[in-house]
């Protein structure tokens, strides 16, 4: 896989977790009730998105054409791969 191929799925999952951040934020005003459970979400996710924003600053200082296997171990390559379809698959902002 290459690196630039990497950064798209990447760019894919940060927008994804970008408004799921936001709609956990909002539906926090919903009910008191809810509230505490979507802040600590909202929360989560962010924590989440940092994480993936180090490892995207990381992958795009280096050539977009080599291959990811070049500067990530085949675990790293490996965890990536499985968070970033985690959540994906998760939909957050979708309830």
């Amino acid at each position: 896989m290459k690196v630039k191929e990497l950064l798209d799925m990447l760019d894919g999952t940060i927008a994804d977790l970008k408004v799921a951040i936001v709609a956990n934020q909002s539906r926090s005003f919903e009910s008191p009730y809810t509230m505490l459970e979507f802040i600590q979400r909202a929360n989560e996710l962010q924590e989440d998105l940092d994480d993936l924003l180090k490892i995207r600053e990381r992958l795009s200082s280096l050539n977009p054409e080599d291959d990811a296997e070049e500067h990530l171990s085949k675990e790293e390559l490996e965890g990536l791969m499985k968070l970033m379809k985690l959540l994906e698959s998760s939909k957050a902002h979708v309830y």
